[in-house]
């Protein structure tokens, strides 16, 4: 009998893990909802950054 309620005891303890790591992808999910910008906004910075960081380094070199 000890092993049947061992048995049930870890179950359970699988299950509250289950839960708890379901409740944390919800609330890190409902998170990124309302920080990050809209889809669009996403899509023009990563256009621009590439080349406004190759553009910038060439011209803060002075040549001499």
């Amino acid at each position: 009998m000890a092993t049947f309620l061992k048995r049930q005891k870890e179950m359970k303890r699988l299950e509250k893990q289950r839960e708890k790591a379901e409740r944390r992808a919800q609330k890190k999910l409902a998170g990124r909802t309302q920080d990050e910008p809209s889809a669009e906004n996403i899509n023009l910075g990563d256009e621009e950054v590439p080349s406004t960081s190759i553009a910038a380094p060439s011209e803060s070199i002075p040549h001499n």
